[in-house]
């Protein structure tokens, strides 16, 4: 298997918001659903690249990450192995981690 990498901003949208995808056209429900996940489940790792957009919310980030443990069924030591994240702001990589060791509770 080989490394997938994903830039949010090219492959998903430079404007994600939300959580869910009544919430609007670029949630983190369905950037987890139609991008993360899939690319996961077909690439033995994934990095995701979080620059070039204007910014996350904290439910974009919790439901697209957390949610890999909560819907995807990740554990979040198999994730440590497996996802990669890559930004210019390490608050959004302690966050990311921070809401996959939370979504086990």
């Amino acid at each position: 298997m080989t490394t997938k990498h994903i830039s949010i901003a090219k492959d998903f949208s430079p404007f994600p918001a939300g959580r869910y995808v009544t919430d609007g056209p670029f949630p983190g429900e369905a950037f987890r659903d139609q991008v993360l996940l899939p690319a996961l489940r077909e690439h033995g790792d994934v990095t995701v690249d979080l620059d070039g957009t204007n910014g996350y919310g904290s439910s974009f980030l919790e439901e697209a990450f957390g949610g890999l443990v909560r819907k995807g069924g990740y554990s979040p030591a198999d994730l440590k192995i497996r996802l990669h994240i890559k930004s210019q702001r390490q608050s959004y990589e302690v966050r990311i981690w921070n809401y996959i060791a939370d979504a086990v509770h």
